[in-house]
């Protein structure tokens, strides 16, 4: 697997992933009419999960990412001499959209995978474990057992059964994990598994909200079998900020 391999297959692994996320994310939205800046979106994205990247290896200052709000900036520009774009603002919102909602989470990650500037493979590795645990457990469990609706309006087939079941299936995994890899206590694992499966259901609730604004049922069919890359990765999405902010504090504090 590219995460456990080397710091450099975890690198080029989530770029790949990035890159084809957000892609996918400016072409839905393309669906609806919309003009975002599709490849210099995606550009500014991919330099945002680079810069971090190499930051935090302490191969580049944080300086550095001053430059990315400068490319930012050029966005106004760029749609000032475009003159087919009926609603330029509308559509600098959604190009900025898609480096918050995709490249930010991804950019994220490798805070997380980068403790003191040495990387850790668990970290990544561990948490995809626990959302394809929370994933799959909701799946069975609200599949055979599920009666009570999460959230309807957004989301017809989750249900509270399919939720509990995800949750204690993350909870276990977290505990195994532990078992596996010391880098972290068992509390930590304990809570990334309550933080994945509370973010990433609403995560997944969000997509969900997406999807249905414009139509559609999957976001593509670049996975088969699990739909586009942000029908797989959407509970990553939102949880990636949580997991981040907590081991940030938790470094913090020596523990």
């Amino acid at each position: 697997m590219g995460i456990q391999y080397s710091e450099w297959t975890y690198f080029l692994v989530f770029l790949l992933i990035l890159i084809f996320s957000i892609q996918e994310f400016y072409r839905l939205l393309g669906l609806g009419g919309n003009l975002p800046l599709k490849t210099y979106g995606t550009f500014l994205g991919a330099m945002m999960f680079i810069g971090s990247f190499f930051i935090q290896k302490g191969q580049l200052s944080n300086r550095y990412m001053y430059l990315l709000f400068v490319g930012i900036a050029l966005v106004y520009l760029v749609k000032l001499y475009n003159k087919e774009d009926k609603k330029p603002f509308v559509n600098i919102a959604l190009t900025f959209m898609g480096i918050m909602y995709v490249a930010l989470p991804f950019s994220l990650l490798n805070v997380a995978s980068f403790p003191h500037e040495t990387y850790q493979f668990e970290v990544p590795l561990g948490l995809f474990c626990i959302l394809w645990a929370s994933d799959t457990g909701a799946y069975f469990s609200g599949k055979t057992l599920g009666k009570h609706k999460l959230f309807e309006r957004v989301s017809p087939k989750k249900t509270w059964e399919g939720s509990i079941g995800g949750t204690l299936l993350a909870i276990l995994v977290g505990l195994g994990l532990s078992y596996y890899f010391d880098v972290l206590p068992v509390w930590v694992w304990i809570v990334f598994a309550l933080i994945i499966v509370i973010s990433g259901t609403y995560g997944d609730l969000v997509e969900s909200l997406f999807k249905r604004s414009i139509a559609i049922k999957d976001s593509g069919r670049s996975i088969p079998g699990h739909g586009g890359f942000l029908d797989r990765f959407d509970g990553l999405l939102l949880a990636v900020p949580f997991i981040t902010a907590f081991l940030e504090f938790y470094h913090l504090l020596g523990k």
